[in-house]
């Protein structure tokens, strides 16, 4: 059974807002068992309104539609949705006057134009809205059934799930799971080179590849027979998936990057120090952000200058001196260092040059160096060139700190060239 979304608002059109809400309602029906097979989003103008749902009635059976239902004169839906329909609106007194509580609640005064939010086409369902002052609403146009809610995301969040999903559960029968898997280290390409084949190979199997930088996130969508044998064969698909992609893979669709981390060095039980320089603190920052990193994080040492490399860490002058702060002599110096101090099992440090400004032809903008030091253990040195602005050189510098991490708790290679 097919679905789409409509969304409305001359924000969205112009670029003034990113649409989050037809992303997030894509997945939700999907979930359900619906083939979502168009999203259009139009500007606050009543004919495109009116003529984008009556197209959408002749080739959906589910169609929610968001925005355009507040109090201002730009906000035209429940006009458009009684005008494709051929109604009236009607006014509901029981909304216009839950609306003016509402204000009252505040201590505030309804305005007299936010009556028009009690406004519905006839024979419209009224669906309340309890987190904000615009109710959504229900209507019917042909075959198709037409959900209403306003833009707002939290309010349209919670009625799809307190209005919508009761009324089309069961619609559609869920055929189809998709599971996800968080990638670090690989290209987009250089990851569906890789998985190439596998579509060929299953029936019902598509892959879906999205970036967020620096990881690639790949989607396994299985259609089958039914919701359970799809879920069997997405699971078994992804498990051939990791095994083709293998030490890039660090999760599933909930895992952040550094919870992977903290992850390993807890089922390994060990402890990490860190000493940054270029990445001015992004790598504890990201670490941090994972409730209960103090069982595993003993240090983050951000020591930018050259002084506090030598007073912190006891890296020495002549190192920098002979070699600069820029090599894998110092960059092993800081690992020793932070391991030294802290105590720890293992030691990551990076320091480089993130730019704009700094870059010599020996050691343009972009140059990397990181360490990585284990107790008893020889201190190892890894060297990258990051082609990206400052922020992408910091965030990337610091995603590779961190890999090293993960992949020394784990007794995997070290090898981070980038496929």
């Amino acid at each position: 059974m097919t679905a789409a979304v409509l969304s409305i608002g001359t924000e969205l059109t112009r670029g003034e807002l990113v649409n989050t809400n037809a992303a997030w309602l894509g997945e939700e029906l999907t979930k359900l068992g619906f083939d979502v097979v168009e999203h259009a989003t139009v500007d606050d103008q009543l004919e495109r309104i009116v003529t984008l749902i009556r197209r959408f009635a002749e080739t959906n059976k589910v169609v929610v539609v968001t925005g355009g239902l507040g109090p201002t004169s730009d906000d035209l839906t429940t006009m458009a949705a009684a005008a494709a329909a051929g109604v009236q609106l009607c006014r509901d007194e029981s909304v216009v006057e839950g609306i003016r509580q509402k204000f009252k609640a505040f201590g505030r005064v309804m305005p007299e134009s936010n009556a028009k939010q009690g406004d519905f086409p006839q024979g419209a369902q009224v669906l309340p809205n309890p987190v904000g002052t615009a109710p959504g609403f229900a209507l019917s146009l042909g075959d198709a059934r037409f959900f209403f809610v306003p833009g707002v995301p939290r309010e349209m969040k919670h009625i799809f799930h307190e209005s919508i999903v009761p009324a089309i559960t069961g619609l559609a029968e869920p055929r189809t799971h998709q599971a996800h898997i968080r990638t670090f280290g690989m290209t987009e390409s250089g990851v569906a080179q890789t998985l190439a084949g596998l579509e060929e190979k299953h029936e019902g199997l598509t892959l879906g590849y999205r970036a967020h930088f620096p990881e690639i996130e790949v989607k396994v969508h299985v259609r089958a027979g039914s919701a359970p044998e799809a879920e069997r064969r997405s699971e078994s698909i992804a498990d051939e998936v990791r095994a083709l992609l293998g030490d890039a893979v660090f999760g599933g669709r909930s895992d952040s990057f550094a919870e992977a981390v903290g992850r390993a060095l807890r089922n390994e039980g060990k402890t990490l120090a860190v000493a940054e320089s270029c990445t001015g603190g992004r790598v504890g920052e990201m670490l941090t952000r994972v409730p209960g990193a103090s069982s595993y994080l003993l240090l983050d040492a951000v020591v930018y200058a050259n002084s506090a490399k030598e007073a912190v860490l006891g890296v020495d002058r002549e190192i920098l001196r002979a070699h600069g702060a820029v090599s894998a002599q110092t960059a092993a110096a800081m690992a020793e260092g932070a391991l030294r101090v802290a105590g720890a099992d293992i030691a990551v440090s990076v320091t480089g040059i993130a730019g704009p400004d700094g870059g010599t032809e020996d050691k343009p903008v972009g140059t990397i160096w990181f360490g990585l030091a284990r107790r008893g253990e020889r201190t190892i040195t890894k060297h990258r060139k990051l082609p990206w602005g400052r922020e992408r050189v910091q965030i990337l510098a610091s995603y590779i700190a961190l890999e090293l991490v993960r992949r020394s708790a784990l007794g995997r290679t070290l090898d981070l060239a980038e496929r």
